[in-house]
């Protein structure tokens, strides 16, 4: 079983910044795929950035890429998402999202196969 515990969201002014952290309670953190996910109200969850259990692959939603960027922590059993550049439509409940995974080099995107969920963290983002 795998908690996990967002934090670092908040309001914030379009073109500015902010870094959540999602802390992970798993015994071996590095056995798990990571993955940061977004849903906006009346929408539907969506994928923002993935990374690999070695930290070595992430992949990108095309409307994040070059304005995201998802990492990890192995020895704090954290994984991080620093947004900068925010955008109006980045407005949304993040959540973090864990799953076991063999291989050291998969990014997991699709939200169904990810078993394990935080609660999520709000961003709004004004203009």
């Amino acid at each position: 079983q795998v908690q996990l515990v967002e934090s670092g969201g908040g309001s914030v002014q379009a073109g500015g910044s902010l870094r959540l952290s999602c802390a992970a309670s798993a015994r071996t953190f590095t056995n798990y795929a990571m993955g940061w996910f977004r849903q906006a109200p009346g929408k539907e969850r969506e994928f923002v950035a993935g990374i690999s259990r070695s930290g070595r692959d992430t992949y990108y939603a095309d409307s994040v890429k070059g304005r995201f960027t998802i990492s990890r922590d192995n020895a704090k059993n954290t994984v991080f998402l620093q947004m900068n550049s925010l955008k109006t439509e980045d407005t949304a409940i993040y959540y973090c999202a864990a799953e076991f995974r063999t291989s050291t080099r998969e990014v997991v995107v699709d939200p169904y196969d990810y078993d394990y969920w935080g609660q999520g963290t709000q961003v709004t983002v004004s203009s």
